[in-house]
């Protein structure tokens, strides 16, 4: 793949890492679902961030398959309808994998506009699925998390890529 001018040379992404990334991501949904903000409407869903960063930059290895899996461990955690979270990350990470290629070539601060429509998506789809199964409207304020979850992106962008990042010590006999 060509890269653009001026974008960092990474190393492989280490498989532990990236599991490990996203198993981190579904502790901290499940404990800030719990106890810190007991399911606040506005609460950025963190899990969906760090999988939409894995499905664009590993998409060999996190797919829809993960996302389908993660959906329905936070479905059991969260006692929703089984299968609604499951189903929106599912068309989260579809809609992520049709935009990769695209996605990657623009400045950090414009992807997180590129992404905010699939986060919108997800959660619109998630509130539709509540409201047949006859939930209530989680009220107005969830209209701020696809907002955060986009701001999000670049802090999940740097924190993520850290690892992966080489130390910038030029070589004059090494090219790369």
């Amino acid at each position: 793949m060509i890269m653009r001018q001026g974008q960092q040379l990474l190393l492989p992404a280490n498989p532990l890492f990236v599991w490990g990334s996203m198993l981190a991501a579904l502790a901290l949904d499940m404990f800030l679902n719990m106890g810190l903000t007991g399911r606040a409407a506005w609460v950025p869903d963190l899990l969906a961030v760090v999988l939409v960063f894995w499905t664009v930059h590993q998409p060999q290895r996190v797919g829809i398959g993960a996302a389908f899996v993660f959906g329905l461990l936070l479905d059991v955690h969260q006692g929703a309808l089984l299968g609604q979270n499951a189903l929106a990350y599912t068309v989260l990470s579809f809609l992520a994998v049709s935009i990769q290629r695209r996605l990657l070539w623009f400045p950090l601060s414009s992807q997180s506009l590129q992404v905010f429509p699939l986060f919108v998506v997800a959660h619109f789809l998630e509130l539709s699925l509540r409201m047949l199964a006859g939930g209530t409207f989680a009220g107005w304020s969830m209209l701020l998390s696809p907002l955060l979850e986009a701001a999000l992106w670049s802090v999940a962008n740097i924190i993520l890529l850290a690892p992966q990042r080489r130390a910038p010590n030029p070589d004059a006999n090494r090219p790369l």
